[in-house]
């Protein structure tokens, strides 16, 4: 499965390389500063095709002495340095929209370029439904948060074909910056969006709430023999989720009992969770909190 995901990285890099080909081509045949920013957008894909490459490739070596949990969390470096690039390509954008808003000129040959950028787009949006699939299939935060910046470019390159079409056939020559600067303002926050989410896991955040329900609910109905569990923690890491808590049994319950209770939980919670890491500590009775999760 790690092989999967560093192949369709390799995949991203490539069809990043082609879209920007043909957005840069579509704005060196206009001149349309909208299609500029559309292009410029496309350079800071590629960056982030190849540092998420380079990420997974990372991320998927396996635990050593120095790293001992393993090397998953490096997806969300890619991540984050996607979403401070986005930041970058938003700004200078900002600065073009303001050049030429100062001096507009009208775009040439609009109907070629407005052609090649559309096929750009479409591209974009095939590889961008693909790695939205394979990304949440693989739990590989660098490939979905890719799949989110493609999905922003095509919602944001649409957006652009349309107004330099009209642009176009109208001659309101201002409408091309503004387009731009609009542009911009998508791309920027789409970069905040990134950039929230990955710290999210490099900070250790909680997964979310419906999926902490579904683990209370999967260690509360394959408990049996148990009494309670407690101090439930979670994570994600990369591919990974980390589930760790306190497991109270019978104080007379031999040590082969307890084992077989917690193989049971981990079971069911690996087959829910897919690639998980879980830790059972396990208490005798008097250590009972009488609060966290009951088991049924």
């Amino acid at each position: 499965m790690t092989n999967v995901a560093v192949r369709i990285a390799g995949g991203s890099v490539i069809v990043a390389l082609s879209v920007l080909a043909l957005k840069a081509g579509a704005w060196w045949l206009t001149g349309s500063v909208a299609l500029m920013a559309d292009a410029l957008e496309s350079v800071v894909n590629v960056a982030a095709a190849f540092a998420a490459l380079l990420a997974i490739r990372l991320s998927i070596q396996p635990a050593d002495e120095n790293h001992p949990y393993g090397h998953a969390k490096a997806e969300y470096f890619s991540a984050v340095l996607e979403g401070a690039l986005i930041i970058v390509a938003a700004l200078l954008i900002m600065k073009e929209s303001w050049d030429a808003f100062l001096a507009p000129r009208a775009p040439e040959q609009a109907s070629v370029g407005l052609l090649i950028s559309a096929a750009a787009t479409g591209l974009n949006g095939l590889w961008s439904a693909y790695l939205f699939r394979k990304g949440r299939a693989l739990r590989s935060p660098a490939l979905v948060a890719d799949a989110r910046h493609l999905l922003s470019d095509v919602v944001t390159s649409i957006g652009v074909l349309v107004g330099v079409g009209i642009v176009a056939l109208t001659g309101i020559l201002w409408f091309d910056p503004l387009l731009a600067a609009l542009t911009a303002a998508n791309i920027l926050f789409s970069g905040y969006g990134l950039v929230r989410e990955s710290v999210g896991g490099l900070m250790d955040e909680a997964v979310a709430p419906d999926l902490l329900n579904r683990i209370r609910s999967l260690v509360s109905d394959n408990a049996e023999g148990a009494i309670e569990a407690h101090d439930l923690r979670t994570r994600h890491a990369g591919r990974y989720t980390f589930v760790e808590f306190h497991l109270v049994v019978p104080a007379d319950m031999t040590v082969e009992a307890a084992h077989s209770i917690c193989d049971r939980i981990e079971a069911a919670l690996k087959a829910e969770l897919g690639a998980a890491v879980i830790t059972i500590h396990v208490e005798p009775e008097g250590k009972a909190k009488h609060k966290g999760v009951l088991v049924l």
